[in-house]
């Protein structure tokens, strides 16, 4: 049985970003949605919809947009693979982003997913809500 969204947010934080993620926002400090990885070498700062969520499928006018920032070195231009699964379930998705930057992660269907994500030779794991529409 898929998680609750409850269980899903636990993670997901709307507060300051670390301080290594905080550079090009102003003030510095403010609070923003995002989502830790699970060994904190990457954040997921979530730009979606209202509230920055992320939807399933996407709202008509608003993409599911995500700009992930990693605390670690990485080579530039190098791809972001994200292996998704609908958690409680055998749903997977796959992701080639080009970099670890901007991007809209659209997954298939609503529900928490675990994302694990790859790049540069680094990995970490990060949990992310899409609502249903």
């Amino acid at each position: 049985m898929p998680v609750s969204a409850a269980g899903c947010l636990a993670r997901r934080i709307d507060g300051p970003l670390p301080v290594w993620a905080r550079s090009g926002f102003h003030p510095p400090s403010m609070p923003i949605g995002h989502v830790m990885g699970l060994r904190g070498d990457i954040v997921a700062i979530l730009w979606g919809g209202p509230k920055s969520s992320l939807y399933a499928p996407p709202l008509p006018n608003v993409g599911n947009k995500v700009l992930w920032v990693s605390r670690l070195a990485g080579k530039p231009g190098a791809p972001l693979r994200v292996r998704a699964i609908l958690n409680g379930t055998h749903r997977t998705a796959a992701l080639d982003l080009p970099d670890v930057g901007p991007s809209y992660v659209n997954l298939p269907a609503p529900g928490c997913w675990t994302l694990d994500l790859s790049w540069s030779g680094h990995r970490d794991q990060v949990e992310l809500w899409y609502t249903a529409t």
